[in-house]
């Protein structure tokens, strides 16, 4: 009887220090891209990130598209800037480094013309 006490104790006190810690945040979790194009062109949408360029998408001309994004995109240093191409066009939008953590929305408005576009990241 007093072996299965004894186990009793240690599984309810495993089980207590377990609920006191909350579950690890993984360093390398998803960021999103919302992507909202008021735009008359459809627009390719790149991330770049240490020194590459991603190529993420196409948003069709005034459409909205949300992107669910690996957290490996975000890197050491967790700065990345995104461009924008319409396509059929020479107009091109670059944004400025934007510092992204794991969770964090990046919320991009694009205009037309291009360079009235807006960034937040929340």
């Amino acid at each position: 009887m007093t072996r299965h006490v004894a186990l009793a104790l240690v599984v309810v006190g495993v089980a207590a220090c377990t609920s006191r810690h909350p579950p690890t945040v993984d360093p390398r979790g998803e960021f999103s891209l919302s992507v909202i194009n008021h735009h008359w062109l459809d627009v390719t949408v790149y991330v770049a990130h240490g020194g590459e360029r991603t190529r993420i998408g196409t948003v069709t001309a005034s459409s909205n598209e949300r992107f669910v994004l690996s957290g490996r995109l975000l890197g050491a240093t967790r700065e990345v800037y995104l461009i924008g191409h319409a396509v059929g066009s020479l107009e091109v939008i670059r944004t400025e480094i934007l510092v992204v953590q794991p969770g964090q929305v990046i919320e991009w408005t694009l205009e037309n013309p291009l360079r009235r576009s807006s960034v937040g990241v929340y």
